[in-house]
């Protein structure tokens, strides 16, 4: 039977770009593998890009394991962020890139220019190469990160118009990355009106099933309740929404005629407590929640650290982010996320547990 995150993707009226064949980067990845699975079983031929062709065997048993159609139609390429070989290979034939992989570490390590740099050369590095190659329309994996972290008014909205302060405090190496490069892409996207066009996808804290055994570092939220690791829960809210989901976005950013130009917030409806999550893990898979704490953390206790502790200051962080996030840009793209919170916590507590 076809993977449930493959059938639920065909519902959607794609739109009318003529965009035959994609490339997408870091297809082994989290959500690279989900939004293969979504392309192939809806009639494209897709190009993925791999930093070692070590690697294609892995997504080929992925795709084979959950029964996504059209398996014939994906073919691989060797290219790294961190080099310009590969990529003008890789763009050949392609109408669309999705551009969804990031560096995480360089080197091993997570030095704060370093991977910021690193990002921004990587973005940019593909924006050049589907410019050259007249690639039509290049949708870019953002995150919540680079839109609502300096949002602090409670009584306003966090919108695709908002931007993080790339010195804001408390903001992650990880966090300032991304926000780094999605400013380089739309700068590039300025001096290079429609060539390519551009759209991003700024997910939050994206959950839900994997395809293989790479996971989201946002999975580690709720790894942390179910281990035990977590002896007290710090009271913060999040915005979370389903990998599938996060992929279906994806394919109307690329072919949606009026997508280009814009920031698109992928989220399911509403948010939730770090609390409320041990609680609905605690109710609703009790087999499994033997060590998710019950203390809560106070909040006074992150306020008293964060000048000494930088996981403090993320905390601190958290707890001064304004979470009333709207995603009525991408609804009217036509996106409904398929998966509420209460059903990717879950989805994410059985993908965790091996259920």
């Amino acid at each position: 039977m076809v993977n449930s995150i493959v059938e639920r993707s065909p519902k959607y009226k794609w739109g009318k770009i003529m965009i035959k064949t994609v490339l997408v980067t870091g297809g082994n990845g989290f959500l690279g593998l989900h939004l293969i699975a979504q392309l192939l079983a809806g009639g494209y031929t897709v190009k993925t890009s791999l930093r070692s062709m070590d690697k294609a065997a892995g997504v080929t048993a992925a795709l084979a394991t959950h029964d996504v159609p059209h398996r014939e139609r994906l073919s691989f390429v060797v290219a790294d962020l961190t080099a310009d070989a590969g990529w003008a290979d890789a763009m050949v034939g392609v109408d669309g890139v999705f551009a969804t992989a990031a560096p995480v570490f360089v080197n091993g390590e997570m030095v704060a220019d370093t991977v910021a740099r690193t990002a921004t050369d990587g973005v940019l590095r593909i924006l050049t190469a589907a410019r050259h190659a007249g690639v039509q329309r290049v949708v870019m994996t953002g995150n919540w990160g680079a839109v609502g972290y300096s949002n602090h008014d409670r009584h306003s909205v966090t919108t695709e118009a908002n931007w993080t302060d790339p010195d804001e405090p408390g903001l992650s190496v990880y966090e300032r990355s991304k926000l780094l490069a999605e400013r380089a892409a739309w700068q590039f996207a300025h001096d290079h009106p429609g060539q390519p066009e551009l759209v991003t996808v700024n997910a939050s804290a994206m959950l839900g099933r994997s395809l293989n055994d790479h996971v989201s570092g946002s999975l580690g939220l709720v790894q942390n309740l179910l281990s035990g690791r977590s002896k007290a829960i710090p009271q913060i809210p999040l915005n979370v929404v389903d990998v599938s989901d996060v992929a279906a976005l994806h394919l109307l950013a690329m072919t949606k005629p009026a997508a280009a130009g814009h920031r698109f917030i992928a989220s399911a409806d509403g948010q939730i407590t770090l609390p409320e999550i041990a609680a609905l893990i605690r109710t609703q898979r009790p087999a499994v929640a033997a060590k998710v704490p019950r203390r809560l953390l106070p909040n006074w206790v992150i306020r008293l650290a964060a000048p000494f502790s930088a996981q403090a200051r993320e905390g601190l962080l958290f707890l001064r982010t304004n979470r009333n996030t709207s995603i009525a840009a991408a609804k009217r793209l036509g996106w409904q996320p398929q998966y509420t919170i209460t059903d990717t916590i879950l989805r994410t507590v059985d993908q965790l547990t091996g259920h």
